[in-house]
């Protein structure tokens, strides 16, 4: 359904060291630097992380998630702690398997620099 995902961000160096660093632990590259944005090229789809072309600063969604597929819980355990080294904060409960109707999950939650809630999301 989707191609790619954007957010901003107000200080590319400090997203591409989180985000190399986040994004490394579910084995993905690190990204291709264009200007000011840059890039995270998967098989899947893209994710990408850019300064605002209007010149005005960048945001977080109030009520917007990013999820990022993790392999297994140890997988997604490794995420977040890359996230907390690398200028994220932990939101939400601490990782860990919750349950609802769509079934059982391991899901772990990070905000990123620039506060853009993240998860990582293993169905069990």
């Amino acid at each position: 359904m989707f191609s790619h995902i954007m957010i901003g961000t107000n200080d590319l160096a400090k997203a591409k060291t989180f985000y190399d660093a986040l994004l490394g632990t579910l084995g993905v590259a690190p990204s291709v630097v264009d200007g000011h944005r840059m890039f995270y090229m998967t098989p899947t789809g893209v994710f990408a992380v850019s300064q605002p072309i209007n010149g005005q600063p960048a945001t977080h969604a109030n009520g917007g998630t990013i999820g990022f597929a993790a392999k297994s819980p140890a997988e997604a355990d490794a995420w977040h702690a890359a996230g907390i080294a690398n200028g994220g904060t932990t939101c939400e409960d601490p990782p860990g398997v919750r349950e609802g109707a769509v079934g059982k999950m391991y899901l772990a939650y990070l905000r990123d620099p620039d506060g853009n809630k993240l998860c990582a999301l293993h169905r069990m």
